[in-house]
């Protein structure tokens, strides 16, 4: 008999231990789904805000329009295509400078709206 109880021990054991390894199991995909979670909500999802502001911005870029680059430099827009932007700098009208639409970070419209990132 002294060996059948040591038989049903070790079988309580092993059946102690399943059950701490299916408990370990769903504590690490909860943490898994929590830290996936978190990066959607803080790197995901302003990234596609910026991103859409971003493309707001360059649908309501006109000819006429106050801009501000990248560099930093202030420049008013004379030509638009597709994705090249043609900006007029300083008060010489002979300085104008073709630039990608991404280049711009700033526009402000004549009549005083400004729409920035």
């Amino acid at each position: 008999m002294s060996m059948m109880n040591m038989y049903l021990a070790a079988a309580d054991a092993a059946g102690a231990g399943a059950a701490g390894a299916g408990t370990t199991v769903g504590m690490i995909i909860f943490y898994v789904v929590i830290i996936g979670a978190m990066m959607y909500f803080m790197a995901i999802r302003p990234q596609k805000k910026q991103q859409k502001t971003m493309d707001e911005m360059s649908q309501a870029l006109e000819a006429g329009d106050s801009v501000c680059t990248t560099s930093g430099f202030y420049g008013v827009v004379v030509d638009i295509k597709d994705d090249v932007v043609v900006i007029e700098f300083g008060s010489n009208k002979n300085c104008r400078i073709p630039m990608k639409k991404a280049a711009i970070q700033a526009v402000e419209k004549p009549d005083g709206t400004t729409i920035s990132l």
